[in-house]
């Protein structure tokens, strides 16, 4: 292919989907303040009935765009005319492609990063790495058991926890303009669908480690409570967004620095 496509090979490159095969995703949930989840949801998102937040990493040693790359997110849950779904608040990546392409269609707030997640028996451990800050790190146990005795409950109700959920994902479009004040158009509040097929589902005791990074301040999100873990492996589908709301530019401008670090 060059510079320019043809038509066949644009017809090629349409996809109706994204696809993940054989997905290993670990995520850890707790409860923080409900002050913090106000503050850091952009309108029109509003806080949903429960203050979780989650973090999670994964492999995906396959996929229908011909990226393998590994991946991590923070996500808070949030709501939006009467919809509770998850609001991502960052989400680092070790592949350019999958960065840009996640970024560009869907506003997923994606970094490069230094990820690792391995498994040894029971336990899995993992971290996310930038700027010489391991600001996440997370190790779980697997043995059934989650933190609490109501978690079980708490994550069936926030997220589901069948064999093939479809969870609502929030994320917010906008670019800068290049004179420099406000943006190209109004931030663009996005919603899309992504659909799990499980062929393996586990749970677990976790622990978690926030540590502050002026970079990437996902200490921020402070844990009152984990909740518990769960480990997933199988098939993930990415399903075409919409564009459902979009938000004034000085509302919006405060919001506007999770893809990128500080000067």
């Amino acid at each position: 292919m060059g510079f320019v496509k043809s038509s066949e090979e644009l017809e090629k490159l349409l996809l109706e989907t994204f696809d993940f095969f054989n997905a290993e995703m670990l995520t850890v949930v707790w409860e923080t303040k409900p002050e913090i989840v106000a503050r850091l949801l952009p309108p029109p998102l509003k806080p949903a009935k429960r203050p979780l937040a989650a973090a999670f990493l994964a492999n995906y040693p396959e996929t229908n765009f011909s990226v393998a790359y590994q991946e991590g997110a923070l996500f808070l849950m949030a709501e939006f005319n009467g919809e509770e779904g998850t609001y991502c608040l960052a989400m680092p990546v070790n592949n350019d492609m999958a960065m840009i392409g996640g970024r560009e269609v869907f506003g997923y707030p994606k970094k490069m990063a230094i990820i690792e997640l391995g498994r040894e028996g029971t336990i899995m451990k993992g971290f996310i790495e930038r700027h010489g800050v391991r600001f996440l790190e997370m190790s779980v146990n697997l043995d059934g058991t989650l933190n609490t005795v109501d978690a079980a409950e708490i994550l069936l109700e926030a997220f589901g926890m069948d064999d093939n959920p479809v969870r609502t994902v929030f994320n917010y479009k906008y670019f800068p303009s290049p004179e420099g004040l406000g943006f190209d158009y109004n931030p663009r509040l996005i919603r899309e669908e992504v659909e799990f097929h499980h062929t393996v589902m586990e749970m677990g005791s976790a622990e978690i480690t926030l540590r502050p990074s002026d970079h990437d301040p996902w200490a921020e999100v402070e844990i009152v409570r984990v909740l518990g873990a769960l480990y997933t492996k199988g098939n993930n589908s990415m399903r075409k967004g919409a564009t459902v709301a979009e938000v004034d530019q000085m509302d919006f401008a405060p919001y506007a620095f999770l893809k990128v670090d500080p000067y």
